[in-house]
């Protein structure tokens, strides 16, 4: 992507105030003597971890899914907004509201659904579909009962064979796609489609999470800067800390404290094995994150994904035992680091 040497005056005064909105924000909620609002943190399943894109084999039915998501450890569900999952497409309302009922019988939560969008192409035929694409998963998300709709300011994709998956293509393209353009003129396509969008959500009652993830956004002021240009009550924070550069303890509480009441959706990953001392294994960034998450009263889920390229052995990449296999192993990480912090 093609970066100015120098930055506009206007850049610097929006990136500076929305830091310092964020930042005031999170002071003034969280500021030494004042109480300390109560968390409820619960630990969901992100769809994308049995879609049959990084495992081989087929994705696991939505339904099915669903079914086996307490028998894993979670409380609720969000769907991955692509087929043969989540897209809008073939989620009518009808339909829609019985998936609802399904869930409702199992005692599953759907949280909250997942946009795959890109709205920084320099093609205005590209970024108008795009915006009819979240417009329609707004509609569903709604149709299903749901809070958030996870949503990107860029997104690659992803390429798929039969074997592994890739990102590698898709964002050599995009990279490709953008090189003759400033990361201003970019931020700017981004910031119209949300801003319409943020539109269409507020109708439906939903509330957009934008997710702190690349190549668009650098880090969580980004997020931030997006959200005080916008100014939308229907647009607000997905905050991770895997795709944090800086996984500090002193960055995390930092990014998270800024954040504050903004936070209303998160995600985590990995592959987990079970140590000798009968625990589970994880990152220690985790710890530091779910404490922040505490201190700031978050009450949400943390989605749990599985969404890289996955071992192969004896030449065949791994299959849909190993992404249940983690699944599980991520459920008790998570639900035990949520009560060994609180």
């Amino acid at each position: 992507m093609k970066t100015k040497k120098t930055i506009s005056r206007r850049h610097f005064v929006t990136t500076s105030l929305a830091a310092t909105a964020g930042l005031a924000a999170g002071l003034n909620t969280f500021a030494m003597g004042t109480q300390k609002k109560k968390s409820d943190i619960k630990v969901g399943l992100y769809s994308i971890t049995f879609l049959g894109v990084w495992y081989r084999g087929k994705a696991m039915p939505l339904e099915d899914m669903i079914r086996n998501a307490r028998g894993y450890g979670f409380s609720g569900v969000e769907i991955d907004g692509k087929r043969p999952h989540g897209n809008p497409l073939d989620w009518p309302s009808s339909k829609c509201r019985e998936l609802k009922r399904i869930a409702d019988g199992e005692g599953i939560d759907i949280y909250g659904v997942a946009a795959n969008n890109d709205f920084s192409s320099p093609m205005p035929e590209f970024r108008e579909s795009q915006i009819a694409y979240v417009k329609d998963l707004i509609r569903m998300t709604s149709d299903l009962g749901a809070r958030t709709l996870r949503i990107f300011l860029g997104w690659p994709g992803v390429t798929l064979n039969p074997q592994l998956a890739s990102y590698d293509f898709a964002r050599n393209l995009w990279d490709h796609t953008h090189s003759k353009f400033s990361e201003e003129e970019t931020w700017n396509w981004c910031r119209s489609g949300v801003a319409e969008c943020a539109k269409y959500a507020a109708d439906a009652g939903v509330i957009l999470a934008l997710q702190n993830h690349k190549p668009v956004i650098k880090d969580y002021r980004d997020v931030l800067r997006m959200v005080s240009e916008v100014d939308s009550p229907a647009l607000k924070v997905s905050l991770d800390v895997p795709i944090m550069d800086d996984k500090s303890r002193e960055n995390i509480r930092k990014a998270a404290m800024t954040t504050g009441d903004l936070q209303v959706l998160s995600h985590f990953g990995g592959e987990y094995e079970r140590g000798a001392d009968g625990k589970v294994k994880g990152e220690d960034f985790y710890r530091d994150f779910i404490s922040a998450m505490h201190e700031i009263g978050y009450n949400g889920y943390m989605s749990y994904e599985l969404c890289h390229p996955l071992p192969v052995v004896n030449g065949q990449t791994v299959g849909i035992d190993y992404a249940e296999k983690n699944a599980r192993l991520a459920a008790e990480f998570m639900n035990g680091i949520i009560k060994e912090t609180a």
